[in-house]
């Protein structure tokens, strides 16, 4: 008898449903969601976000005019700026710019009217405004442009979210981290179609639905953390067509890494003409649909 009445017992308990297991996957998609809440308003409609360029302009060896007036090497949105503002000056890889007499253009709170931008090889690199308009020096392998922001933006004040998939915690899996000893470089084609080495310190090694997939590391600087390019199946008509990125945290000491899919996201060109997004390398397309994270946004 008293066999029969713990069979039971274990029964029902069996058949219960675990309150334990509700609230996990309630503190899940509440984890899921304030990150991705905070991606948006860091990396997307903040200050520095990507929403708000308005420009990248390449420029030229010599002079190169600035302004909103259409004569202009670089010409800056209409309304925002002086016609002719002045002239950025290239040499060797040096920028300077030269401010036209009467325009306001301001860096820390200060007035400039001839200052050097940018120095080869600087990791330095100053922002100027006028009015709402914000802009720096990027350099790609020694390609010079001038990013500008618009901080009234109207991309940022028509954002309306971007559309993810549910969150499904089958795409947070664990996998082993497959350490290369040496490091090894691997090389990265960004959208101008330059192409450089990484440094790439492992694999991610996983199954989903009993199937082995592996995935290249990138150590970009990110403290305590791995960077990842990757692509899949949706890219053709879900996602964004390039490829997504997600962040992983370094293995534990046992080797493991938890990769969490829900957490992968657009690049920076599925939102701006203006950006110059790196493309996940060849050995990290998976031959599968992965149905997390964000999906497309517009038509860039």
């Amino acid at each position: 008898m008293r066999l029969l009445f713990l069979t039971i017992v274990v029964l029902i308990i069996s058949c219960t449903p675990q309150k334990e297991s509700v609230i996990d996957r309630a503190a899940y998609q509440n984890e899921i969601d304030s990150w991705h809440a905070n991606r948006v308003e860091e990396q997307l409609v903040g200050d520095n976000g990507w929403l708000n360029l308005a420009g990248l302009y390449w420029l030229n060896e010599g002079f190169n005019t600035f302004g909103s007036d259409a004569s202009n090497d670089v010409v800056f949105p209409s309304g925002k700026i002086d016609a002719n503002a002045g002239v950025f000056v290239v040499q060797q890889g040096k920028v300077t710019m030269e401010v036209n007499k009467g325009v306001k253009i301001v860096r820390d709170s200060m007035l400039v009217t001839r200052e050097v931008m940018h120095y080869p090889d600087s990791s330095f690199y100053p922002l100027y405004s006028h009015g709402s308009l914000q802009w720096m020096i990027i350099d790609r392998s020694g390609k010079l442009g001038v990013r500008l922001r618009d901080l009234q933006s109207e991309a940022v004040k028509k954002f309306e979210g971007v559309e993810r998939y549910p969150v499904d915690l089958k795409w947070r899996v664990e996998a082993a981290f497959e350490k290369y000893d040496p490091v090894r470089q691997i090389a990265i084609t960004n959208i101008l179609g330059q192409t450089y080495q990484s440094p790439c310190p492992g694999a991610l090694v996983f199954e989903i639905e009993g199937k082995t997939y592996r995935l290249d590391v990138i150590d970009d600087g990110t403290e305590g953390e791995y960077y990842i390019l990757f692509g899949d199946q949706t890219n053709e008509h879900e996602t964004y067509p390039s490829g997504r990125y997600m962040y992983v945290k370094h293995p534990d000491a046992e080797g493991k890494v938890v990769v969490d899919f829900n957490k992968g996201y657009n690049p920076p060109c599925a939102f701006t003409e203006f950006a110059t997004c790196p493309l996940p390398p060849r050995q990290n397309f998976l031959g599968l649909n992965i149905t997390a994270g964000e999906k497309n946004f517009g038509k860039h």
